[in-house]
């Protein structure tokens, strides 16, 4: 129908009435007339409320280190749809793409699907076609309900739990556990990151006799120094480098993903574990840039938890002058629990509109009075993200510092600002 990836973008945005509709039923349907089995003889699949993306990426660079040819399916993109679909370290091309989305569209008949289940199609075609030794899914979604969920993991794999899409997935772990559970099989290992994973997981474990392998319990990891960390499990232990990924809690993502790794019982040499650790890459991730002595730090960061989390990254890394806060958050998130991390850390807020992102966007003056009574509803208000870190910028003198959060459209935009003119056309994003 369409040449083009933008064109194909905008046609599948069009497609379903709904942004999210839960449900497996008709992707599945649309799955067996497209012919789709099994991406790769290995899969993992990773579930999490934080941490999925960057658990992803160790286990891809990790798995490749060890010489297997690795397919990775991730949500959102930041700047170009193709960094949802990796195969052997390479974004997908545009060609492929179009091929795979012509693909869905002509075995779908009158099947509704959404932006994010046509994509999650797409990517399954394109693995099965790849020749590939395993394929790693990140859930777009909680996990019971979403497409990803097509394929029976090998390993399953539940970062942490904590609330966020309250609307889509319940209102407090337990509920949001369950959900997150759904990925896990029967007598199949289900690898936990949470010191202290809900209830509702491990019961759904011991019900359908997966295994879990818990964090603390099973496996373990420590700091050494500012260079180093081991990871441990009963019989065997290794020494790392620090993850290029800052903040603590990659420490955390490392850990789970050669858990993962080892559960899923393939052959890795210590040396690849320690090239992979120090080797994954993601965009949106603490991402740094020097611009003219200030040092801005981008993240996709959301949620409470993802704040907490930034939050301890701040305390832990001196700065010589001030901490400046550009935040961006869409309209369906917690922001003044977000803010509420922050206490004490933040020297000047600059908060910008997301209207830019669409139906979850929300503008900057509304923002502002949901913060009301908080430093950040003092600060200073821009119409949107690029807008806020600009005059950031302005601001900073060398020597100070800047975080960017709070979407990934507040990350997307950041990273057109920082990248300037050359970076790449924006895409829709949807979900």
């Amino acid at each position: 129908m369409y040449n083009t990836l933008t064109d194909w973008l905008a046609y599948i945005e069009r497609q379903h009435p709904q942004a999210i509709e839960m449900g497996l039923e008709r992707v599945r349907e649309v799955a067996v007339r497209m012919g789709l089995e099994r991406p790769a003889p290995r899969v993992i699949t990773v579930a999490g409320t934080n941490g999925k993306g960057s658990t992803v990426a160790f286990i891809e660079a990790i798995a490749r280190e060890a010489g297997l040819r690795v397919g990775a399916y991730t949500s959102p993109h930041l700047l170009a749809y193709g960094e949802r679909v990796r195969i052997d370290g390479e974004l997908a091309g545009e060609a492929s793409l179009v091929d795979a989305f012509a693909a869905v569209e002509a075995a779908r008949g009158d099947t509704g699907l959404t932006y994010f289940e046509f994509g999650t199609l797409a990517a399954l075609w394109l693995f099965e076609r790849a020749a590939l030794d395993l394929v790693v899914l990140e859930v777009g979604l909680g996990g019971r309900l979403d497409a990803t969920n097509l394929v029976d993991a090998d390993v399953a794999v539940i970062t942490t739990v904590d609330l966020d899409h309250q609307d889509w997935l319940g209102d407090d772990r337990d509920a949001i556990g369950f959900e997150k559970a759904g990925i896990a099989r029967a007598w199949k290992p289900l690898v936990l990151g949470d010191d202290d994973p809900p209830a509702s997981v491990l019961r759904h474990a011991y019900a359908i006799g997966a295994s879990a392998v818990r964090v603390g319990c099973d496996f373990f990891f420590e700091p050494l120094d500012a260079a180093r960390w081991r990871w441990r499990e009963v019989g065997f232990d290794i020494e790392l480098p620090v993850p290029a990924l800052a903040a603590p809690v990659q420490l955390r993502n490392a850990a789970v993903a050669i858990a993962a790794l080892r559960a899923l019982d393939v052959e890795l040499a210590d040396a690849a574990i320690e090239r992979g650790v120090a080797g994954a890459r993601l965009a949106g991730r603490l991402q740094p840039f020097d611009c003219a002595g200030v040092a801005v730090s981008v993240d996709v960061g959301h949620n409470p938890q993802a704040a907490r989390e930034l939050a301890a990254w701040l305390r832990t890394t001196p700065v010589v002058g001030r901490t400046h806060a550009v935040y961006a958050a869409l309209a369906d998130k917690d922001a003044a629990a977000v803010i509420a991390a922050f206490d004490g850390l933040v020297d000047a807020w600059w908060l910008g509109g997301s209207l830019g992102a669409g139906a979850r966007g929300i503008g900057v003056e509304a923002l502002a009075e949901r913060l009301r009574g908080s430093a950040a509803q003092a600060g200073r208000q821009l119409p949107d993200p690029a807008a806020a870190l600009d005059a950031a910028l302005q601001a900073a003198p060398p020597g100070d510092r800047i975080l960017v959060f709070g979407s990934f459209h507040a990350a997307e935009e950041a990273l057109h600002v920082l990248r300037g003119p050359g970076s790449e056309a924006r895409v829709p994003r949807s979900v």
